[in-house]
């Protein structure tokens, strides 16, 4: 049962987690512009890590709809 409880608890930790990151676009976006640039990401190594791969159009930039895929 005590292995049951901290599944769940994970799971519901993962999940809020993903949520959050989501709705951090706003604050991801310092200069307000509508994107995210490669030097606004480099604050999250995770996103750089991913940047090119949620770039889809190749501008250097992330959009709202690109980076909802991250």
């Amino acid at each position: 049962m005590n292995t049951v409880n901290k599944t769940l608890a994970l799971m519901a930790l993962v999940s809020s987690s993903a949520a959050f990151a989501m709705s951090d676009f706003d604050t991801l976006d310092v200069d307000g512009n509508g994107v995210i640039s490669q030097s606004e990401a480099s604050v999250d190594a995770e996103l750089m890590s991913k940047f090119s791969e949620l770039d889809t159009d190749g501008n250097g930039e992330l959009s709202k709809q690109e980076f909802s895929k991250a």
